[in-house]
């Protein structure tokens, strides 16, 4: 009997090891990827560089005529980071845009595209950010020039998995939780997104590398309509238009470099089915 016991103790200490490195895998590529979450919160140097050495530890500022956003320390160091979160409240953070203490995250954190997560990726996430180095780096306050909203919706309670596949509804997945019409799509004179424009482009996007211009991602003549499936991976991934030449920051080649062959077939399979916006 007491063999028995152990045996069932090993045969489900293992299952749990194997599901939590599956969970970990999962959370890595994810970060390392497509949610790219280093792009804004690994420190950059003078020239926008990331400064990878130094993990997640924050300190890159935003600026803009609504805030100063500065990223926080997202390591697990109990002083400057979040080490002291508990692994839900550290997913209520990421994907309702609530700390611990009840305050609102501001702009430019995309919570709005986060809030379709999944709980499965969610969880991945968070096991990520606890297996990474703590690193103790202070970092400023935001400062917001415009009021925060009380929330940003209602509490999520639960979002289902989507099973990853090289189709178009898995792509607009990957597309939401990757923010990339945080950029892509217009914003008005108080800074919200123009949703009536979605993907159209035209950003201008100031930093440590001049101003950047985010581009039309939509099926349209001064979109995407005559680039080729490979032209619009080799840009995400690598950096570049269709005549070779570099695209500057803050689009995060050095993270999209890993989306896999079968997420970026879906990516780009959701981007030809967005409106064309001239």
């Amino acid at each position: 009997m007491r063999s028995l016991w152990f045996l069932l103790f090993a045969l489900s200490a293992t299952a749990a090891h194997a599901q939590g490195q599956g969970k970990l895998e999962r959370g890595k590529y994810l970060m390392d990827s497509v949610v790219a979450c280093g792009n804004c919160h690994v420190p950059r140097g003078p020239q926008g560089q990331p400064l990878m050495d130094k993990g997640l530890s924050g300190g890159f500022v935003f600026e803009d005529k609504a805030f100063r956003a500065v990223a926080p320390n997202i390591t697990p160091d109990n002083e400057t980071g979040i080490g002291r979160w508990t692994d839900a409240q550290l997913a209520k953070a990421i994907r309702e845009g609530l700390r611990p203490d009840g305050s609102v995250i501001g702009p430019p954190m995309p919570i709005e595209f986060y809030r379709h997560l999944s709980d499965v990726d969610l969880a991945a996430i968070v096991a990520y950010l606890r297996a990474q180095p703590a690193v103790k780096n202070a970092v400023e306050k935001s400062k917001y020039n415009i009021p925060l909203p009380p929330n940003y919706g209602p509490p999520v309670r639960s979002v289902k998995p989507l099973r990853p596949a090289r189709t178009a509804s898995y792509g607009k997945y990957l597309v939401q939780i990757g923010h990339c019409m945080d950029c892509h799509t217009p914003r008005d004179e108080k800074g919200m997104l123009v949703m009536s424009k979605f993907g159209a482009g035209g950003q201008v996007i100031p930093g440590p590398w001049g101003q950047s211009i985010s581009r039309n991602l939509t099926p349209h003549a001064n979109g995407l309509k005559d680039w080729t499936d490979e032209q619009i991976a080799k840009a995400v991934r690598e950096g570049v238009d269709r005549e070779g030449k570099p695209y500057k920051p803050p689009m995060a080649f050095g993270w999209y470099k890993n989306i896999s062959d079968d997420d970026m077939t879906a990516i780009v399979k959701y981007l030809r089915t967005l409106k064309p916006q001239p």
